[in-house]
């Protein structure tokens, strides 16, 4: 249990309220370090009884108006930061979120490029798995990929046409050609039977070699963003699982034929009709998802599974979630999906080396150049300088895209986004890098002799001086990380993580230009380097969250 919520128990149980009694944290600090509207009649009386009664955490309690609020004790937050710095990384574990959760996200498809919706999508998805996972669920990460359909015969068409082109070029002029030239239309149609039959051993291995580079390179970008999946889906894979949900779906009357056709009319459901097999029997996107919600649940025997798409998308899913709820609900009813904005640029168009589509490793080459040109005069060596930029850059990126409400598309400002001052990324990494170089020349004076910290408050470590101080802003924030993270679990919303630790880095370089952390003669300067220690440990936590490395050096 949390203090948050012994605190809300410990009022509820002294005053006799049955109802729910919640706390929040006050706009402004100097109201408290946590607040409740409180209407009675006695009034007076129910804070006597509090006051009477006061937990040992609480220092003081105080009503304005109809609101009480409660300011924490020091020793509370002495054994918060102690406790921070005993468990680092594990602080942050909570038992919000418990059982199997099954996370589908990036998606891409094999043949086609691994662009920037990918990029934004998997920034979405992974956080998301790791603040859950966080919240004590068990997590499976999974991605599904298109390695059959239109999109691979029209690849397969440009490479037969122009052997020296990429995989990536050759798709998009395919797919020009498609839409431009009756004849190579008729071309990429028949190709995209002979592709599905298997009838042409010479297109069999094109085709094969293509996969596999495009799934080799898909892998690369997974790791270069930090992803390991415990399982990548195929469409090819899911073809017989939905021809079956189809067969299910006529059998229960929630499907139905239709001109030679299979459809779902969604318009008696307040949606859209949507066709799941088309008039040659082959099943369409949304038979396969159906298959794949019901294929992924049998494996993996799910709590929950989450979907994470682009919101183009939101629509197709209302319709297959419904199907799905009536052909299967014990699956509908454990499924989720999640639509996000697209990626859009503050200056206009990004240049690209393939027309209208941005690649992801292209925005983050881009990105990485330009913090390259910020540190050049660093005294670091060359492979250093790289090690930072790669780290740094992926940073910027995934800090934009998550800093705000999952849902709306993301303005990128590449100048804003690199930005070792404010609301970026990088500020919240060249945060970390401080206080933890702070900790490195406390070890260096020998304030500290290795990597722990003190215990506080304690007899050897002139406790009174320390607890008779009164609190700083810093450490009436370190405590509320749990509290942070439980929430945005609960809601699937990580922009809350990049708001707390945006804010805590500011308050800790406020700590930081006001206070000399190490000094020997001070006898609070080892509570100071705990401070410190308990930032970079809750810094770099939040950043894991948000699949953000901290660089060794800035």
């Amino acid at each position: 249990m949390n203090i948050k919520e012994k605190i809300e128990n410990w009022v509820k149980e002294i005053l006799k309220i049955e109802e729910d009694f919640v706390l929040a944290h006050p706009k402004e600090i100097k109201n408290g370090d946590y607040s409740s509207f409180y209407f009675s009649e006695n009034l007076k009386e129910d804070l006597e009884k509090l006051e009477k009664n006061k937990l040992k955490e609480i220092e003081r309690i105080e009503n304005i108006g109809n609101f009480i609020n409660f300011y924490l004790s020091k020793e509370f937050f002495a054994e918060a930061v102690n406790e921070v710095n005993e468990k680092r990384a594990t602080f942050v574990k909570t038992s919000a979120s418990r059982g199997k959760i099954i996370i589908e996200y990036t998606d891409p498809n094999p043949f086609k490029e691994f662009h920037i919706g990918h990029l934004m999508s998997n920034a979405i998805g992974e956080s998301i798995s790791r603040i859950i996972e966080a919240n004590g669920a068990e997590i499976k990460r999974l991605s599904y990929g298109g390695d059959i359909g239109l999109h691979v015969a029209k690849t397969i068409w440009g490479k037969m046409q122009k052997m020296e082109m990429s995989w990536d070029e050759a798709y998009v002029f395919g797919n020009n050609k498609y839409e431009d030239d009756e004849n190579s239309k008729k071309e990429i149609d028949q190709l995209n039977k002979i592709i599905f039959d298997k009838s042409d051993h010479k297109i069999n291995e094109l085709y094969k070699r293509g996969r596999e580079e495009s799934i080799s390179h898909f892998q690369k970008m997974f790791e270069r963003l930090g992803t390991k999946f415990n399982k990548n889906i195929w469409e090819s894979e899911v073809v017989e699982d939905a021809l079956k949900a189809v067969s299910l779906g006529l059998e229960k009357n929630i499907l139905e034929k239709s001109e030679g056709a299979v459809i779902f009319r969604g318009e008696n459901y307040g949606l859209h009709t949507r066709v799941f097999v088309n008039s040659k029997g082959v099943p369409t996107y949304e038979a396969k998802e159906l298959g794949l919600g019901i294929k992924k649940y049998e494996d993996f025997s799910f709590d929950k599974s989450i979907v994470i798409t682009g919101n183009e998308q939101n629509d197709y899913f209302k319709v297959v979630l419904k199907a799905t709820e009536l052909i299967k609900p014990e699956v509908a009813n454990k499924t989720i999906h999640i639509g996000h904005g697209m990626l859009r640029f503050a200056s206009g168009k990004m240049s690209s080396r393939l027309g209208n589509v941005i690649l992801a490793e292209d925005l983050i080459d881009q990105v990485k150049e330009k913090i390259l040109e910020k540190i050049s005069g660093r005294e670091f060596s060359k492979s250093e300088k790289q090690e930072i930029a790669e780290i740094v850059a992926i940073g910027a990126i995934k800090y934009s895209i998550l800093r705000q409400a999952i849902g709306g598309d993301i303005i990128f400002d590449f100048d804003k986004s690199i930005s070792f001052e404010g609301d970026s990324g990088p500020y919240l990494q060249y945060t970390a890098v401080r206080a933890n170089s702070v900790l490195e020349k406390s070890r260096a004076a020998k304030t500290i002799s290795s990597a722990d910290v003190p215990d506080f408050p304690s007899e050897n470590t002139a406790s009174e001086i320390i607890l008779a101080a009164p609190a700083t802003e810093l450490e009436r924030y370190l405590y509320r990380f749990p509290e942070v993270v439980e929430r945005a679990g609960i809601e699937y919303a990580p922009h809350y993580i990049v708001t707390y630790l945006t804010e805590l880095a500011s308050i800790f370089n406020s700590f930081y230009a006001k206070e000399k952390i190490i000094d020997e003669n001070d006898p609070a300067s080892p509570y100071k380097i705990a401070l410190t220690s308990a930032t970079a440990h809750i810094l770099k936590s939040g950043l894991n969250l948000l699949g953000i490395k901290v660089p060794p050096k800035m």
